[in-house]
C-alpha cells in the first residue's frame, strides 16, 4: 500500500472553504513526518520537547574505538578472507574481551549490552554459536599467525620469546597438569604457554604445551616455527637464561638462527673463579665484553648495576635476619626442654629453611639436645661481590650488534613480561581457564592473544591520553635504569595530559569511551524511532579520532 504525505493549508475565498496542497514531504522518513505533524499541532519539538522518550541507551563509544583500530589493522582479513558469521563471531569476541572480558556465556549476554553486536551483525548469537566459532578460529591459528609474521617479521629481525602458565578449574583438560605455577597457585592443574614477540612487543605467535614441560624443552617448536613455517633465512632470537641448555644452542645454530641470553648463577660463578671475569672491571664503567674457552665462538657481555646489587643486598641481609630470629626461637625452645630429638628440631629448622631460603649461609649444627647456628661470612662476601653482575651470551658477531645494543635487546624481553602481565591481568583474563577440550584451551589462549595484539596498538594509539611515556629518552647507558621524559614526569605529577585532560590509564580510558552512548529515541504519539549519538567529550573525541588514524607499522 502507497502512503503519500501532503503539506495543505485552507482558506476561504468568497464565502467558500478552499484547500491548498503546500509540498509533498512523502519522500521524508517517518519520524520527521511525526515531527511536521508534532510542529502542526503546536506541540514543542527538537530540543524544546519534553516528550520524546529515550528508549534505550547502549555503550557505544568503547566499541567504535575497538572497531576502529580493528579495521585500521585489518584484523577481520587477518582472521580470514572471506566474510562469513563465523568471522564476525570471532571479531567480537576479539572486540568484547579488550573492553570487557568475560566468559563465552557472559559475553553473549554482553554483546547486546553495548553497539558492538549491532555493528557486527550477531545480534542474538548464544554461548554455542560463540563456542563453534571459536573451534573455528582455533583451526585457522596457523594461517592467522603466518599473516602476522609476514607483517611484522623480517630475515635479520629481533624476536621475543618467553614463558609462563596459567590454572585451571577443572582437571579433565589433557593438557592440565601440575608443574611450577607462576601464579602462585600451588596444587592446581595448569598449561604452559609460550609468546612469540617481535622487537617492539608486538604478539605474533602462541604456543600451548603441558602444564609440567620445562620452560626449555618449549624452544625447539619456536625454532622450527620461525625458520619453517614463516621462512625466515636468519634470526635473532632474546630468550631468557630459562631456555638455555646445550642442546637448544646446538639447535639455534643448526637451524641458522642466532641468540641473545644471558648466563645462570653457577655460571657467572664459574666465570669469576676461574679469572675470566675480573671485578675490576667495573671500577670506572658498567659494561665490558669479554670472552671464555668456555664459550667458544660466543660474545659475553658482562654488566653491572648498582641499583639492583643494592636491593639484593638489602634483602639478603632481611633474609637472614628473619630466619636467625626464627632460629633463635627454635633454639630457645630446645633449650626449655619443650622441643627435643634431633629429629624434632630438624624438622622446625626446615620450615625456617624452606620459609627465607637462605640456608646455605648459615651453619646448623643439631643434636638431641642443642642446636646452634652462625653465619657463613665468608661465603656470602663471595656471593656479596657478584651482587648487581649479570653475564649475557650472544652468538651475534660484533661488527651487526654493539655490546650497548646486546644489552638492550635482551633488556626487550620486559616487552613480553608485560604481555603476560596483561593476558593474565584483569585487562583480558586469560586465566583461569574453564575450558575442557584441548583444541578449545588452544583456541581460547589465541583469542586472548588476538584481543592483546588489538589492545597493544590502541595503548600505542593512546599514549597522548594515557601515563604511557610517549617520547623515552635514549639512553648512553644501556645498564643503568631507564628514566621517564620530562613530559611523562609531569603527567604523572598532574595527572593531566600535555592537552590538559584528565591522564587515563588503558582501563579508565575505556571506561570513559562506554559512556558514550547511542540513544533509541521515540517520537512522542508514534511508533517511529531514531538513533542519536550523545555528543563526545573532549577526550572521547580525541580517542576515537586517535584510534581511527593511528599509523600501524611493521
Amino acid at each position: 500500500m502507497y502512503v503519500s504525505h501532503l503539506l495543505r493549508r485552507s482558506y476561504r475565498e468568497g464565502g467558500k472553504v478552499r484547500n491548498e496542497t503546500v509540498g509533498n514531504i512523502s519522500h521524508l522518513p517517518e519520524e520527521l513526518v511525526e515531527l511536521v505533524r508534532a510542529g502542526l499541532r503546536g506541540e514543542a519539538v527538537g530540543v524544546l520537547s519534553g516528550a520524546f522518550a529515550i528508549e534505550r541507551s547502549l555503550p557505544a563509544g568503547h566499541v567504535q574505538a575497538a572497531l576502529a583500530m580493528a579495521r585500521r589493522l585489518e584484523l577481520a582479513r587477518l582472521v580470514d578472507r572471506s566474510p562469513s558469521r563465523a568471522r564476525e563471531l570471532v571479531l567480537a569476541m576479539v572486540c568484547q574481551r579488550v573492553i570487557a572480558p568475560a566468559s563465552k556465556l557472559k559475553t553473549s549476554r554482553l554483546l547486546s549490552l553495548s553497539t558492538l553486536a549491532d555493528e557486527l551483525g550477531v545480534r542474538g548469537a548464544d554461548e554455542d554459536e560463540l563456542y563453534r566459532a571459536l573451534d573455528w578460529l582455533g583451526e585457522r591459528q596457523q594461517k592467522i599467525e603466518d599473516r602476522l609474521a609476514r607483517r611484522h617479521l623480517r630475515a635479520g629481525e629481533l624476536v621475543l620469546y618467553d614463558v609462563s602458565s596459567s590454572y585451571f578449574e577443572g582437571r579433565s583438560c589433557p593438557l592440565a597438569k601440575l608443574g611450577y605455577s607462576r601464579d602462585g597457585k600451588r596444587g592446581t592443574l595448569q598449561i604452559i604457554y609460550g609468546l612469540l614477540c617481535d622487537r617492539s612487543g608486538r604478539p605474533i605467535s602462541v604456543e600451548v604445551f603441558d602444564g609440567n614441560l620445562h620452560d626449555d624443552r618449549t624452544l625447539q617448536a619456536q625454532l622450527e616455527k620461525l625458520t619453517g613455517r614463516f621462512g625466515l633465512q636468519t634470526v635473532v632470537v632474546v630468550a631468557d637464561r630459562g631456555m638455555v641448555t646445550k642442546a637448544n644452542l646446538q639447535q639455534i645454530g643448526e637451524q641458522g638462527a642466532r641468540f641473545i641470553t644471558a648466563l645462570k648463577a653457577p655460571q657467572v660463578k664459574r666465570l669469576a673463579s676461574s679469572g675470566a671475569l675480573q671485578l675490576s672491571l667495573f671500577d670506572e664503567q658498567n659494561l665490558a665484553e669479554i670472552s671464555s674457552e668456555e664459550y667458544p665462538g660466543e660474545r659475553l657481555i658482562v654488566c653491572r648495576n648498582p641499583l639492583v646489587a643494592a636491593e639484593r643486598s638489602r634483602k639478603r641481609e632481611e633474609l637472614l635476619a628473619a630466619s636467625e630470629r626464627a632460629l633463635a626461637e627454635i633454639a630457645r625452645r630446645v633449650h626449655a626442654g619443650t622441643l627435643t630429638g634431633a629429629d624434632q628440631i630438624g624438622l622446625a629448622v626446615g620450615a625456617v629453611a624452606n620459609k627465607w631460603k637462605v640456608k646455605k649461609h648459615l651453619d646448623i649444627k643439631i643434636d638431641q639436645a642443642s642446636l646452634t647456628f652462625a653465619r657463613k661470612q665468608q661465603q656470602i662476601d663471595a656471593e656479596a661481590a657478584l651482587d648487581g653482575i649479570y653475564v649475557l651470551r650472544t652468538s651475534v658477531p660484533q661488527p651487526e650488534l654493539a655490546a650497548p645494543d646486546v644489552v638492550r635487546s635482551y633488556k626487550q624481553l620486559k616487552e613480553v613480561e608485560r604481555g603476560f602481565r596483561t593476558l593474565k591481568g584483569p585487562e583480558l583474563e586469560l586465566r583461569p581457564i574453564h575450558h575442557r577440550l584441548e583444541q578449545r584451551v588452544r583456541a581460547h589462549v589465541f583469542l586472548c592473544m588476538l584481543a592483546y595484539y588489538l589492545s597493544w596498538h590502541l595503548r600505542e594509539a593512546w599514549a597522548p591520553l594515557l601515563f604511557k611515556d610517549e617520547h623515552p629518552p635514549p639512553t648512553t647507558d644501556p645498564v643503568a635504569k631507564a628514566k621517564r621524559s620530562p613530559s611523562a614526569q609531569r603527567k604523572a605529577a598532574s595527572k593531566r595530559t600535555e592537552g590538559g585532560g584528565h591522564a587515563h590509564s588503558y582501563k579508565s580510558l575505556i571506561a570513559e569511551l562506554a559512556t558514550l552512548t547511542r540513544n533509541t529515541i521515540r517520537v512522542p504519539g508514534s511508533s517511529a524511532t531514531f538513533e542519536k549519538l550523545a555528543n563526545a567529550n573532549t577526550t572521547q573525541a580525541k580517542a576515537l579520532e586517535l584510534a581511527a588514524n593511528a599509523p600501524v607499522t611493521a
